[in-house]
């Protein structure tokens, strides 16, 4: 069962308590989606630190029921 977006958005800012979260599903289907994700708490991190820091949150979701995930990290402007 496909995840909502609202759910994928909650378990990130779980893990990541200072994430803004936008969430987009790509294909209409709750199945394939991007989202961005900005944090002051990802200073100092090189990229790969940054995905996996989502992924964690996502814990064994990623590939399950969360099938496909477009990830953009960021830190906030400013």
């Amino acid at each position: 069962m496909p995840m909502a977006a609202d759910d994928i958005a909650a378990l990130i800012r779980a893990g990541i308590p200072d994430a803004e979260v936008e969430i987009t599903d790509l294909a209409g289907d709750g199945d394939h989606y991007a989202a961005r994700v900005t944090a002051a708490s990802f200073a100092g991190m090189n990229r790969v630190q940054r995905t996996r820091a989502v992924y964690a949150a996502l814990g064994d979701r990623m590939g399950g029921e969360l099938h496909a995930l477009q990830l953009t990290t960021a830190l906030p402007q400013g």
